[in-house]
């Protein structure tokens, strides 16, 4: 497999020294790792192509990877297989302001193109809190969402079309930059959140908007959580739907301030960012009813940001949670798990329990705007036995959220971390039907095997 790979791709672009292989062979989910057998760095769409084809020929699983920031196992490599990294196919190939498109190859930076866009009075909404590292490609594999996702969507919403190396090496491209096109099945979305297992994505035609005319961003402060839940309840039921709404639980608080040092309240037990964009005279409507509608939940706090530079520092600080709170002990596990709206704070007290009862450190935070919470275990992967009431925590965690209409997962994917726990959501024929597409497309399974679920 290695001779075959030498014959096609400069030595430059292929490692498969043991100590350059290790920084491959993990993501940003915890306790999970392992290495493969070379990892290649192909520059174009053929070459990608080539790779596939070389491992159809041997027989050897292909993981594709872009920065690794994931965080449900979906980029760990499989044993003695190729990991294919998309990082230098990072060019901005067009950005077309009449159709207010733009069309990036996978490797490009999520930061990158919302910058592009930007240059052109438009913007890329989607924003995962990793939109400074991860690329769009791993946004496409995995559906990411982001802060603004309440208003704006997921990614899902912004793919018009996308070049993908299927199974057997062929190349297509699915998709146009139509507005309105129902020729055939939506093959495109097929493809979107399908973690690397149906296909390579290589390039990717996005949808752009117009920027924002304005921006308000509002810090509230409350004594608790159903203070704080009640508010965004309240905000959605008077129609306003403000760009984000996100949340953060004391312990996120004050590991949050600790870290960024902006003057959060630690006090608080429960913290809600609100921001609302558009044109002037909405956006200064819709702050004004938001920080009413907070009042009238008896807010601790409400602080409005002085201009742009402060909401970008509070939105910065928001998106540093993860890494101030893996500060705090040796093992951080992020999770990310979905129920309706109006059962938001119930979750949020239900994940309080559940770490009393199992005597664990859980801080959460996430998009309280779309139901969407990141209960984050802070913890020690060499403790067997705290390890272990993780796991049942976990466990109970998922079981809830089905049990109330949930998901498992909103915007991290399923992975290697919760495959175990798809088919309780996937309880009727819809798992074999998710099989039954994956045997379809990679008969052979060799792109990411293992990953969502196990054949």
């Amino acid at each position: 497999m290695i001779r075959q790979l030498r014959e096609i791709l400069r030595p430059d672009q292929i490692l498969t020294e043991i100590e350059d292989l290790i920084p491959y062979g993990f993501d940003g989910t915890a306790m999970l790792k392992e290495r493969a057998q070379a990892v290649v760095f192909p520059e174009t769409t053929e070459e990608v192509a080539a790779v596939v084809k070389v491992a159809g020929q041997t027989k050897t699983p292909v993981v594709t990877r872009g920065s690794g920031t994931g965080l449900s196992g979906g980029s760990i490599p499989v044993k003695n297989g190729i990991v294919i990294c998309l990082v230098k196919m990072d060019r901005i190939l067009e950005i077309d302001t009449k159709n207010l498109t733009l069309t990036a190859e996978a490797g490009v930076v999520t930061q990158a193109i919302d910058d592009a866009a930007a240059r052109e009075g438009l913007i890329y909404p989607p924003d995962p809190g990793s939109m400074k590292i991860s690329t769009i490609g791993g946004n496409v594999a995995n559906n990411s969402g982001g802060l603004r996702g309440l208003k704006y969507g997921v990614t899902r919403n912004y793919v018009m079309g996308m070049e993908v190396v299927l199974a057997n090496g062929e190349i297509a491209w699915l998709g146009n930059k139509c507005v309105k096109d129902v020729a055939g099945y939506s093959l495109k979305d097929l493809f979107i959140g399908s973690e690397g297992t149906l296909g390579i994505v290589t390039k990717i035609l996005l949808r752009l908007l117009p920027r924002p005319e304005a921006r308000k961003t509002i810090l509230a402060t409350f004594n608790d959580i159903e203070q704080a839940a009640q508010t965004v309840s309240d905000i959605i039921a008077a129609k306003i739907i403000p760009c984000t709404l996100e949340f953060l639980d004391q312990t996120t608080i004050r590991c949050v301030e600790d870290f960024a040092k902006i003057g959060l309240p630690t006090e608080a037990k429960a913290l809600l960012l609100m921001e609302s964009d558009g044109p002037s005279s909405v956006v200064e409507a819709e702050a004004a009813s938001m920080q009413a509608i907070a009042t009238n939940n008896q807010a601790l706090s409400l602080r409005v940001a002085a201009n742009s530079d402060e909401a970008v520092q509070l939105a910065t600080a928001r998106r540093s949670a993860f890494s101030a709170l893996a500060r705090i002990r040796p093992t951080t596990i992020l999770e990310d798990v979905t129920v309706p709206r109006s059962k938001l704070a119930a979750a949020v007290r239900f994940i309080e329990s559940i770490a009393q009862k199992h005597n664990l450190q859980i801080a959460n935070f996430g998009h309280m705007g779309d139901g969407n919470l990141h209960p984050t275990f802070l913890t020690n992967e060499r403790d067997p036995e705290e390890i272990h009431r993780v796991e049942l925590a976990l466990h109970e965690i998922f079981e809830y959220t089905i049990e109330a209409g949930g998901t498992i997962t909103g915007e991290h994917g399923v992975g290697l971390a919760k495959k175990a726990h798809l088919p309780d959501q996937f309880a009727d024929a819809s798992y074999s039907l998710l099989q039954h597409v994956k045997r379809s497309l990679d008969p052979e399974n060799l792109l990411n095997p293992g990953k969502l679920f196990d054949l």
